[in-house]
């Protein structure tokens, strides 16, 4: 028998429906981790499906250089949807290409190396964005990284600024870490940053791989704190589970950067399937109603748990919940228990990254659960 790369969890996920999974006994479980956030309009929707469907009836595959339909709708889609002026557009397969695209292109731009990241912030295990990853654990086995990498903490406005100098080619952050604890960054921060960069003509990279796309009760976690980046990056939920990443980027970082490319950049069948994820999210006001429900999620917790957690936290559908024990046992007893999938974040730190389509009795029984298995 072939070995396995990936660790495998003792649940055999065997379809998806909505907010719910199904294992292979006929198991149903509520998903609040959607794969890292991966299926913000629910599993399998059929809009999705049937645009993804039909695609792959006509055309499986043509290489980006030849012009589709499906790929120009969408790059047309993105560049209506991103920030004011972010507005260049290049598709890949995952988040950390992305980001890999984000940090070339900035370095191409300014003719700069040296690159400032977050204490805890990830950004992906590919060799160039996991140099801008702060866990050792994640960098073990593969140093030495790409080089010129400075982290500065998070949330300090002050040592930022002291790192941002005329040798930066660029900031990366999220502007609410998912994978470091569910870390939010206040707004003074954000724009202390977004000043520094503009004031030393560095580039201001926002990696919303996972805040992105409603996440966090707008379309852009950049818009609650009014700041437009030079560049972000999406990914995760775009194509509702296919793998698809887009680079988004200002004029003067896309200007000549077309020596970088991707043999499967917005591949027809992703390309259907990512634009009718952003129909849904958009005709349905999804980051509204993600805002709504995380609210009355995150006080629901307060409410019920107390003083039996440590703190509650996040935005719109992104919640941390930072427990007194180790997370990874709560997690195997609300999926086996209580039929709930939830994720880590950090040791001490639940995640909670349900679809966007949730309803307040979804709420409540993630409620009931985990208070019953913390309490």
């Amino acid at each position: 028998m072939s070995g396995f790369v990936f660790s495998e969890k003792p649940i055999e996920i065997a379809s998806g429906d909505g907010v719910h999974v199904t294992d292979t006994n006929g198991t149903e479980y509520l998903d609040f981790g959607a794969s890292y956030a991966c299926t913000p309009v629910g599993h399998c929707h059929p809009e999705v499906v049937d645009a993804a469907t039909s695609q792959l009836e006509e055309l499986m595959y043509v290489q980006a250089s030849y012009p589709h339909a499906a790929r120009t709708a969408l790059y047309e889609r993105l560049s209506e949807a991103g920030p004011v002026d972010v507005d260049n557009v290049w598709l890949c397969n995952s988040g950390t290409e992305a980001n890999e695209a984000a940090l070339k292109f900035a370095r191409h731009a300014t003719g700069r190396e040296k690159i400032v990241a977050t204490t805890q912030g990830f950004h992906g295990r590919t060799m160039g964005a996991l140099a801008t990853t702060w866990k050792q654990k994640y960098k073990q086995g593969f140093e030495p990284l790409a080089g010129g990498v400075e982290f500065v903490e998070y949330g300090d406005a002050d040592a930022m600024r002291e790192a941002i100098d005329d040798e930066t080619a660029a900031v990366i952050l999220e502007p609410l870490q998912g994978e470091g604890g569910i870390n939010p960054a206040d707004t003074e921060y954000l724009q202390t940053v977004r000043v520094a960069t503009a004031t030393s003509g560095a580039a201001m990279i926002l990696d919303e791989i996972q805040t992105g796309l409603g996440r966090t009760g707008s379309l852009w976690a950049a818009e609650k704190h009014d700041v437009v980046p030079d560049v972000l990056t999406t990914a995760k939920g775009l194509g509702s589970g296919l793998p698809i990443g887009a680079t988004l980027c200002r004029d003067w970082i896309a200007e000549d950067a077309g020596n970088h490319g991707s043999t499967f950049s917005g591949g027809p069948v992703v390309s259907a399937a990512a634009g009718a994820t952003l129909d849904v999210i958009e005709r349905e006001d999804l980051s509204a109603h993600a805002d709504e429900m995380g609210a009355y999620l995150r006080g629901q917790i307060e409410e019920r748990l107390g003083d039996d957690v440590r703190d509650v936290r996040g935005d719109g559908l992104m919640i941390g919940i930072e427990v007194k024990r180790g997370s990874n046992r709560l997690l195997r007893d609300l999926a086996i228990d209580h039929q709930v999938l939830a994720l880590p974040a950090g040791r001490t730190v639940l995640r909670l990254l349900p679809p966007l389509t949730i309803e307040r009795e979804h709420a409540d029984a993630v409620v009931d659960a985990i208070a019953e298995v913390i309490g």
